[in-house]
């Protein structure tokens, strides 16, 4: 059963939340979008005010100018073998109520990875013409909406999105949940709250094996995953940032999230069983709109010391990013981990913004 070992380790890997595990669902919608987001370790739920808002906040949706803008990320972890991808466009609906529409795209997806099932022979000789590949990779596409309120200091929106994740001809499953948002900006003062899944987002997986397929997971001791229902819980964020000037040119914005989540101890600052709190802080130094500079802290753990088990350190995940205004394009770019801070794995992440201008009538 040596051959099937690749075949069955990967399977495993991509659907132990599933069989195992309701804590981590759809955690790929966790991540984040928009190099700006990550060079700040994902504290934006006050300040961000672009087409990134249909993720990080809907109702930052409301101070976008453009009748027309559009967003692209790309990144590329484990040395290219996982690709995340979002797409995000967005259009104008009333200018005096901020009300804006958009529609967004997020994939995470492993591809090409070898099917060794039928690598050997029933005659025992190895057959490397056998071997194929599947995929596996999570989407998600999401509606939003957001507008200012008759205190135009005051902005709300929500999302919609429908989850599809696919394991090869494996397994598949549909999921559906929603986000509320809410924003309060008072001179240089920003205010955010963040409802992510308030409606707790059903999967519904299905499982389709071969009976070889069901003999390599008997062989191998491992459960055969069946069709059920993965829940993925609500979360709260909460966030506040300050914005200062700096002489004539620079703008100095802070900010800082709380995250908390109940689906069970994590490991992070504050960790209980029934209640968790993720700090998120974020810093951006903006020169004369055209150069800006961020760093961020998050992902703060108590890791064990390796050689004192009885030992443990907090540990705290630093970002670096820097963005780039080119007339109605935004360049940005972030150097952030994935979260491991054992081994530090460092991603450099790509994003584009485009701001299209309104069309004059004739």
């Amino acid at each position: 059963m040596q051959r099937n070992i690749l075949f069955t380790l990967v399977l495993l890997f991509l659907t132990s939340s599933v069989a195992f595990s309701q804590k981590y669902s759809n955690e790929f919608l966790a991540i984040g979008v928009g190099a700006r987001a990550h060079g700040m370790s994902g504290a934006q739920t006050a300040l961000v005010d672009d087409i990134t808002s249909a993720y990080w906040n809907p109702a930052g949706l409301s101070q976008i100018q453009a009748p027309l803008q559009i967003g692209l990320m790309h990144a590329e972890w484990f040395v290219g073998v996982a690709q995340y991808d979002y797409l995000s466009f967005g259009k104008q609906l009333d200018p005096e109520k901020g009300s804006y529409l958009a529609f967004s795209l997020i994939r995470l997806g492993i591809d090409n990875i070898p099917y060794t099932i039928n690598l050997v022979n029933p005659d025992g000789t190895v057959n490397y013409d056998n071997v194929t590949s599947f995929s596996a990779a999570d989407y998600a596409l999401m509606g939003s909406y957001g507008r200012k309120l008759k205190n135009p200091a005051l902005s709300v929106g929500g999302t919609v999105k429908v989850v599809r994740r696919v394991i090869g001809t494996i397994g598949n499953s549909w999921g559906f949940g929603a986000d509320f948002g809410v924003q309060y900006r008072k001179k240089n003062w920003y205010f955010g709250a963040m409802g992510r899944d308030i409606t707790t987002t059903f999967n519904a997986w299905k499982f389709s094996l071969s009976d070889q397929e069901k003999q390599v997971f008997a062989a191998t001791g491992n459960e055969i995953p069946s069709s059920n229902t993965e829940i993925t819980r609500p979360r709260v964020e909460l966030g506040g940032a300050y914005k200062a000037k700096l002489g004539s040119k620079t703008t100095l914005a802070s900010e800082v999230d709380l995250v908390f989540t109940t689906d069970g101890q994590r490991n992070v600052l504050v960790s209980s069983s029934s209640f968790n709190l993720d700090p998120r802080v974020g810093l951006e130094a903006n020169y004369n709109e055209f150069v800006q500079l961020r760093l961020g802290a998050g992902n703060f753990q108590r890791v064990k010391e390796d050689f004192n088990p009885n030992e443990e350190r907090l540990t705290l995940q630093p970002n670096f990013g820097v963005g780039l205004t080119l007339g109605r394009f935004q360049v940005d770019y972030a150097l952030t981990d994935i979260g491991n801070v054992s081994q530090v794995q460092y991603s450099h992440i790509f994003s584009l913004k485009f701001n299209f201008k309104e069309r004059k009538s004739s």
